[in-house]
């Protein structure tokens, strides 16, 4: 039973996440109380980050993954980071940090960001379990729900928690015969320790524990998808979906108590099975916003995954998903850099708003109305504000110069659009 009061978005939060949406306050309190729509803010950071809304109606939102690696990069550099991604558009950022210095590099993300900042608790044990030779043998159940206190309490706005990875998931995995296997860290980690101890995964263990926690700070849930499909080898599965039964129990379970609850999703799904796995989700979690990473929709575009996963990320937002996490040209191969970043957030900003066109969200086609008609009037400096990324816009032209400036070099005089 849950007893701790539970925390909910004031209406002044409701007034500051509708800023920018086709959406009322009013309306976003309907969608709030249905749990088709939750708002990020931590109540610890009321006043120090912009209050966010994800879910049916809203813009669809893009977030920009940062952290520390054993093998590369510093706080001075993810401070970095996320600045650009800000910089960029980013509606959130994610310390995924892993390397030294995780709590220090967490705090500093949560000074640093003006946007809600998510994490995973459980990555601070994962480390350390790794630092020891991925010994698990001092690695608690209370450990596990501890990390989630300690996110909390800190200020993070959305945790991810892996709680619908269950001994039957794992038992569909050992018979499954996956190409990939697991590529969620979260879920590698909860499955090595559910294998090393024998004991079913605590955070589905001690959900109950996780939400009095999460409602007392209004901290939103990200249930994460620890069986997602890392090739589309192994998109919609029985692994993937046995998860995603569980995770819909989960929603209801945190909409019972007044705790908001989002469903993270897949992963490399090719192109044919996008649409069902949104109409999956939005039908056994009920309406519950859909957190995407990508999708990305072909496993051969090392160095180029953040168009796959735009091109994913474009079709899944239009079919209802509500948040896309970016991918950048370093997926697969490092950690990504400031500028990987900087473009990561581009291409999939892109791919939020394609799909808020397709979706037909009341003033999303405004923004390409406004630059069709300066293209049509050759006004450059109205083309170059109007850019989702008018540095490089601006830039562009600027590096090879027409002979008239009233025209670019690659019609010049011969433009369709000379009058």
């Amino acid at each position: 039973m849950i007893k701790e009061r539970t925390s909910k978005p004031t209406e002044k939060m409701l007034k500051e996440a509708a800023k920018g949406e086709p959406l009322s306050g009013e309306e976003l309190a309907a969608g709030l109380k249905q749990g088709t729509i939750i708002i990020l803010g931590n109540t610890l950071r009321a006043g120090k980050v912009r209050p966010t809304a994800v879910g049916k109606g809203t813009r669809t939102k893009v977030n920009a993954n940062f952290g520390t690696s054993r093998d590369a990069s510093g706080i001075k550099e993810e401070r970095k980071k996320i600045q650009i991604a800000i910089e960029a558009g980013a509606d959130t950022v994610m310390d995924l940090s892993t390397g030294k210095d995780i709590e220090q590099t967490l705090k500093m993300s949560l000074e640093e960001s003006s946007v809600p900042v998510g994490t995973v608790p459980i990555y601070g044990l994962a480390a350390r379990a790794l630092a020891k030779g991925c010994k698990f043998d001092d690695i608690s159940e209370e450990d596990f729900i501890d990390s989630v206190i300690a996110h909390c309490e800190l200020g993070v706005d959305f945790i991810t928690v892996h709680s619908g990875l269950t001994l039957e998931g794992v038992r569909h995995l050992e018979n499954e015969g996956r190409v990939t296997g697991i590529v969620s860290r979260g879920g590698s980690f909860l499955h090595r320790w559910m294998r090393f101890t024998g004991k079913e995964n605590p955070l589905y263990t001690y959900y109950d524990e996780i939400l009095k926690v999460a409602g007392k700070y209004n901290v939103a849930l990200s249930l994460g998808d620890g069986l997602r499909p890392g090739s589309i080898a192994d998109a919609t599965d029985r692994c993937q979906t046995t998860e995603l039964l569980i995770l819909g129990e989960l929603v209801d379970r945190a909409r019972s108590v007044g705790v908001q609850a989002m469903v993270e999703g897949p992963g490399h799904v090719p192109l044919d099975q996008i649409r069902l796995n949104i109409q999956m989700q939005k039908e056994i979690c009920k309406g519950a916003p859909f957190y995407v990473l990508g999708p990305l929709v072909t496993d051969i575009a090392a160095g180029y995954d953040h168009i796959t996963a735009a091109i994913g990320g474009a079709i899944a937002a239009a079919a209802g998903a509500d948040f896309l996490c970016y991918v950048t040209p370093a997926e697969h191969l490092r950690l990504p850099t400031v500028e990987d970043v900087h473009i990561g957030v581009i291409a999939m900003r892109i791919a939020a708003h394609a799909a808020d066109v397709a979706k037909g969200l009341p003033g999303a086609a405004d923004w390409d109305l406004k630059m069709s008609k300066a293209r049509k009037k050759l006004n450059w400096e109205k083309m170059y504000s109007l850019s989702i990324d008018p540095t490089l816009a601006r830039k562009l032209r600027g590096s090879r110069r027409p002979r008239d400036e009233n025209f670019c070099s690659m019609c010049s005089e011969l433009c369709a659009l000379k009058d």
